[in-house]
């Protein structure tokens, strides 16, 4: 008796569909088992994976039977001796045993390790997201989003726009003497408790740019909060996206963090959009790096940071910029911590070497209420004269003249030790003193437009 043809025709569909899934399967799955681990490094042997490639971790096994699956902790290449390679979990493992299986990214793969993909368009603002592009702010999961890996070809030097328009970033002693341009790289330097932050959130919220984009790499927790909520406020996040990657992540994830808002800025100046990117902060960056060197084994070199360091922050820094000409750019602030208040701390100074231009916060004014507690005579932009007419820029040299002329005899003006018609320069600083000093202060919630700031600075020096 012979089957009914629907019968067959039905099993043969279905022994068809199951020898293409079957086709679909690897033969078999690399894979390798650690042999060691030691502070914040992992060892393992038995696969090849390239440096800064991401792979998986097996930390509970398969239990047949008993319904638990395999789980899995993600991790990254960060180095390798003969057939060893040292791996760096991107969180803390607890379950891990030794000889625990090392598999690539994808199981799917035969060799090699995949390169994780991160979500970029326009779908992420007004988003907070982790270092990985996960969502932090509970608004659910991002839709519409197109997917890249964090690393793109440098973009060619003689090929960039150059600097040559200034932007409005709504703060007067900054629009008025230390100009920025649209593309330009300026770093803020200060020390701890002098409004770094708040002086951030009032150029996110007053600069005029298309997109908006905050890496908060290594920061208190807290402080990421904060930031978002009294500093960066509900419009300023509107057009903004937010990258946080706090002080309790591990060192890989707050490099992942820089390295990913910086991806989605390039994104959107690709898309030929004004970015504004803030990383707060690139002292943070650097001490991820050295964390990561001295685990795995580099030698130390200025003041406890290994070459490696100093080798990543231009690489990291020279990705913002202008792009091709008639393109987008990204303008970019890196707040650098000076420990001490020292200015000639190691990262400090090399920042200041590869950056446009440097805003440094003094201490004493923050102390004796002045805000912004910018140091005119120790910042500068190297962009200004690329960027601004000859006449504002007469009156910036002669307005920071004035300043540090009263700043130099600001001892014996105290004391009572002046007199006046001896010098007509300390005459005219005295006399002027107490407007400069108002021009410099500016409220939080006080913003100073590009066409305000100039009319100002007419008025304390008046002619061409």
């Amino acid at each position: 008796m012979s089957l009914p043809n629907p019968f067959v025709q039905g099993w043969q569909q279905r022994l068809a569909s199951l020898r293409g899934e079957i086709a679909q399967v690897p033969a078999h799955v690399h894979s390798g088992r650690i042999v060691r681990a030691t502070g914040l490094v992992l060892e393992a042997v038995g696969l090849s994976i390239p440096l800064g490639g991401a792979c998986r971790i097996e930390t509970q096994v398969a239990q047949p039977g008993q319904g638990l699956g395999a789980e899995y902790a993600e991790a990254q290449v960060v180095g390798f001796a003969a057939d060893t390679l040292y791996l760096m979990p991107l969180e803390e493992i607890g379950d891990l045993q030794p000889g625990a299986r090392v598999l690539p990214l994808d199981e799917r793969q035969t060799g090699g390790a995949a390169t994780r993909q991160f979500p970029l368009g326009p779908a992420l603002m007004g988003r907070v997201l982790d270092s990985r592009g996960e969502p932090l702010d509970g608004k659910g999961a991002l839709a519409d989003v197109r997917h890249s890996p964090l690393n793109t070809p440098p973009l060619n030097p003689l090929k960039r726009a150059p600097i040559d328009r200034q932007i409005d970033v709504g703060i007067r002693a900054i629009n008025a003497l230390l100009s920025v341009g649209r593309g330009q790289r300026l770093g803020l330097f200060a020390g701890s408790g002098v409004g770094k932050s708040v002086l951030l959130g009032m150029m996110a919220r007053y600069t005029r740019a298309d997109v908006i984009v905050v890496g908060l790499i290594g920061e208190r927790g807290r402080e990421v909060q904060d930031f978002i909520d009294n500093i960066l406020g509900e419009e300023g996040l509107r057009r903004a996206v937010v990258v946080a990657a706090p002080a309790d992540t591990s060192p890989l994830q707050r490099l992942q963090g820089a390295a990913y808002a910086t991806r989605i800025a390039e994104d959107f100046r690709d898309q030929g959009q004004d970015v504004l990117l803030i990383m707060d902060s690139l002292t943070r960056y650097a001490m991820a790096q050295r964390e990561i060197a001295l685990a795995i084994g580099e030698p130390p070199a200025t003041k406890g940071y290994p070459p490696s360091v100093f080798a990543k922050l231009p690489k990291l820094v020279e990705r913002a910029g202008n792009g091709p000409p008639g393109g987008g750019s990204i303008t970019a602030f890196y707040t650098v911590l000076s420990e001490g208040d020292d200015q000639q701390d190691p990262i400090a100074d090399s920042a200041r070497a590869i950056l446009d231009g440097h805003i440094v916060l003094s201490r004493t004014l923050a102390e004796a209420g002045h805000y912004p507690a910018i140091d005119i005579e120790a910042s500068i932009s190297r962009a200004m004269t690329a960027i601004v007419s000859d006449s504002q820029q007469r009156k910036a040299q002669q307005f920071k003249q004035v300043l540090s002329k009263y700043q130099r005899n600001r001892d014996l003006i105290t004391v009572g030790a002046y007199a006046a018609g001896h010098d007509p320069l300390l005459d005219r600083a005295v006399q002027l003193n107490p407007h400069l000093e108002r021009f410099l202060q500016q409220r939080i919630q006080e913003r100073t437009t590009l066409e305000d700031t100039l009319q100002a600075l007419n008025q304390l020096f008046p002619g061409k």
